[in-house]
């Protein structure tokens, strides 16, 4: 049964904090639920809501938004990122839904790097690569969390203190993921870690969108714009080459809006790869300021989602890889029925340390990695 363990009354007085214009909304809250256990650890389910349409959901477990209800011009509310029924089919396929990927995100190139001239391995889980973090990587875990009304609106942070040697990676890395939802209908996300040694740090938040719902079938429809003149080129086994080269002239060219069925078919599956985008962009602008990533937009609902954040590159996945997995309320999610835009630094580029244009990944003990995204619903 559900218990109900932490419910925080949320009503904004006129004294309540505020920052620039933004003040709480009366209706905000915060729920906790009982959601099974993994690991032999409780899992627990927060319910947001800012008051003004926009309901999240998200687990302990992976830190996954198993839910983000957004209402489009006519006030309809959908739900907007694909997932899972429960933790236990999390657990049994996650296909990362939602979750905070890392110690590393994407890929790194046959589980090998160094640092410093000391080699390391760590553990290879997409055949010769490591993806993701590893075989049990950020999003399998179960994490710390710690409901708050922050000034602009009902959030929750996660703390995962992951150890020296987990999954091969050198160094103890504490890391916290704040989720917010703010009463001007945005998905705040900021992610910060620290290391006691020198280490690999990139994290990301992988939710798989559908702006018309989940449920709702492809999104080849929707129009995406991504303001990036260039991006990294990939070989056979989606691992980076160390090239940056131009968008003109490829389907990747997203600078002016296009519906993402346009080119689709320039990408056809080969023999390791189902077709389709799978690609990190070079967010144009200063790749350490907030500055707009992506626009999306479903022209059937009229739903608009803008991501604005401080990392140098966006990959956008195009859902290849989706191929009837059972999701929420029965729906079965299929090769191209979502999306997924994902701010990160450079896959790999912890293997091209030195290459010019490439970011570092490299966390040393007194630094602070940050990284903010900013999902704004019009």
């Amino acid at each position: 049964m559900r218990t109900a363990i932490a419910i925080l009354a949320l009503a904004c007085t006129a004294g309540c904090a505020t920052h620039g214009t933004t003040m709480q909304h009366p209706d905000a809250g915060i729920s906790t639920i009982d959601w099974g256990t993994v690991d032999g650890k409780p899992v627990h389910l927060w319910t947001l809501r800012n008051g003004k349409g926009m309901t999240m959901r998200v687990t302990d477990y992976g830190t996954i938004v198993t839910e983000l209800w957004v209402p489009d011009a006519k006030g309809r509310t959908a739900d907007v990122v694909l997932g899972r029924p429960t933790a236990a089919d999390y657990v049994a396929r996650t296909q990362y839904f939602g979750c905070t990927a890392g110690r590393c995100a994407n890929r790194i190139a046959r589980g090998s790097f160094a640092i410093d001239g000391k080699p390391y391995r760590v553990t290879t889980n997409n055949g010769a690569n490591t993806l993701h973090g590893g075989a049990k990587g950020f999003d399998k875990v179960v994490w710390k969390g710690q409901a708050t009304m922050t000034p602009e609106g009902p959030g929750v942070t996660f703390t995962y203190v992951s150890k020296d040697g987990e999954e091969g990676f050198p160094g103890t890395v504490t890391a916290e993921v704040t989720y917010v939802l703010t009463a001007r209908n945005e998905l705040d996300v900021r992610m910060t870690a620290t290391a006691d040694a020198p280490t690999v740090v990139n994290l990301a938040h992988h939710s798989y969108w559908n702006l018309a719902g989940h449920a709702s079938g492809s999104i080849l429809g929707h129009e995406l714009m991504l303001p990036a003149d260039r991006y990294t080129p990939v070989n056979a086994s989606l691992i980076t080459t160390g090239a940056i080269e131009p968008v003109a002239g490829t389907p990747l060219d997203f600078r002016t809006a296009k519906a993402i069925g346009r080119d689709i078919g320039l990408l056809p599956a080969t023999k390791d790869d189902p077709g389709g985008y799978d690609h990190n962009f070079v967010v144009n602008g200063a790749p350490d300021a907030m500055r707009t990533c992506a626009v999306l937009r479903d022209p059937a609902s009229g739903r608009t989602m803008t991501i604005r954040s401080n990392q140098p590159g966006i990959q956008f996945y195009s859902g290849n890889f989706l191929d009837g997995i059972p999701g929420k309320e029965g729906a079965i999610y299929r090769k191209h029925d979502g999306l997924c835009l994902e701010t990160q630094a450079f896959p790999d580029s912890v293997n091209k340390q030195g290459v010019p244009g490439w970011p570092n990944v490299i966390l040393r003990p007194g630094q602070r990695y940050e990284h903010r995204m900013v999902h704004e619903f019009r």
